[in-house]
């Protein structure tokens, strides 16, 4: 066949079983974070396939931009829920979790059983100035899209000093900021309207299945029944696998507090996963105890080491949390680390399936009205200064893991420093930059 027949006939029609092995596939090949997740998805499913078109995909994102949660997951199970309905959603956002989850659990177990072995606590000690410089590279990549001008600039300033200085909680800054974008977005609107975005370049690729000028699907459109509907059923299962653990674990058991506490994380998630961290580490570090701040450290470490989305670090804090605090008793920390895992999997992911299979058709129609964007361009220029305090309290405990009375580290100082140079200068990339800094700290172990 010619390249021009490849790009003037549309393609065969997909079937359920044939998109179901697609997305298995993208969930064990979904590697360098959000951006890097909806390239893979760019190139398979626009260019390659042709399955739908670049400004249906670009549109599709625009709205996941706009809500809670991991956007790339969430425009997996979009582009799912309009190819084969809800159950095409269903699995393409479940599918793009679980591979993850299970090679996170297998990690997470590796870790608590092992972690005090030579070889594993090397290759930690070179992950986590890795995982410093990454979330500086993060604040900076994302300040330098959010921040356009000294407003943004002064929100982004003020929410680092409350949460830094006045340790205000990540929910109170995220409301601040939301309500100053909502009073800014209508007197002074021009400063939160911020250019940029995914690309406005539109490239031929061909004929797609879902096209620019195809019919939006009955599916699709908005339903007052098929709202209540989906509502209803989400809602009921937020509300029964509560009730199980209130009825098995009472008010204070860790697993009812662990599905409580990450359901509110799934719904401030705006911004990214490094946007919510920083929620996660006040709640599951500060106040629940469930593990230490180094342990967070290495948390993320594995996550940016594993595919799926990076918000999946939540699976290694309920393994580890379930492991230390023995849910279900001192024989049982493996079953219990796998159970608070899939348990806070389950209350992370589920809003967001809720909010694309029952919010999709309404919320859509609401893309790119000031009223509706300017609190979240206010929330994400908050999440800049909330993500530079993050990177300091990483850098506090890889530089002096034994508190600011004991050494500095100057070998990590100096790693974090050549992983933020092979970052900023080089462009290398998330898992050869991880690989290295692994080899270089099973080195140092070994020369100690």
């Amino acid at each position: 066949m010619s390249d021009t027949s490849r790009t003037t006939t549309c393609p065969a029609p997909v079937t359920f079983w044939e998109a179901f092995r697609f997305w298995l596939k993208l969930g064990f090949i979904s590697f360098g974070g959000p951006a890097g997740q909806i390239a893979i998805m760019h190139t398979e499913l626009v260019e390659r396939r042709r399955w739908i078109s670049e400004k249906r995909f670009l549109h599709a994102l625009n709205y996941c931009m706009l809500l809670p949660g991991p956007e790339a997951q969430q425009l997996a199970t979009y582009i799912g829920w309009l190819m084969h309905r809800t159950w095409g959603g269903i699995v393409a956002g479940a599918l793009f979790v679980l591979p993850s989850l299970f090679i996170l659990g297998a990690l997470s177990w590796v870790y608590v059983a092992f972690g005090q072995v030579p070889v594993v606590a090397g290759i930690f000690y070179g992950i986590k100035p890795a995982v410093t410089a990454l979330v500086i590279h993060a604040a900076h990549r994302i300040g330098t899209r959010a921040l356009k001008n000294g407003w943004l600039w002064g929100i982004a300033a003020a929410s680092f000093v409350a949460i830094f200085a006045l340790e205000a909680p990540f929910p109170v800054i995220v409301l601040i900021a939301a309500l100053i974008g909502h009073v800014g977005g209508r007197m002074a609107p021009q400063i939160f309207v911020v250019g940029g975005g995914h690309g406005s370049t539109q490239h031929g690729y061909g004929p797609a299945l879902i096209d620019d000028d195809t019919p939006t699907p009955a599916h699709v459109r908005f339903s007052r029944g098929h709202l209540v509907k989906v509502l209803v059923m989400g809602l009921g299962l937020w509300a029964g696998a509560m009730a199980l653990l209130l009825f098995t674990h009472g008010v204070d058991g860790t697993l009812t507090q662990m599905g409580w506490f990450f359901t509110k994380a799934a719904l401030l998630t705006f911004g990214g996963a490094y946007a919510v961290l920083p929620y996660v580490y006040q709640g599951a570090v500060e106040h629940y105890h469930w593990l230490t701040g180094p342990q967070m450290i290495d948390g993320l470490a594995l996550g940016e080491t594993t595919p799926g989305p990076l918000i999946m670090v939540v699976a290694f804090v309920g393994f580890v949390g379930a492991w230390t605090q023995q849910v279900l008793g001192p024989d049982a920390l493996m079953l219990a680390g796998a159970v608070a895992a899939s348990v806070v999997t389950f209350f992370t992911f589920l809003p967001s399936f809720i909010f694309i299979l029952a919010g999709g058709p309404l919320i859509e129609s609401t893309h790119g009205q000031l009223k509706f964007t300017a609190p979240l361009t206010a929330i994400t220029a908050a999440v800049v200064g909330v993500i530079l305090n993050l990177a300091m309290f990483f850098a506090y405990h890889v530089l002096w893991p034994q508190g600011l009375s004991g050494r500095f580290d100057g070998v990590s100082a100096l790693m974090t420093l050549g992983a933020a140079v092979a970052l900023f200068r080089f462009k290398l990339g998330v898992m050869p930059l991880l690989g290295l800094c692994a080899l270089v700290g099973l080195a140092i172990t070994w020369l100690r």
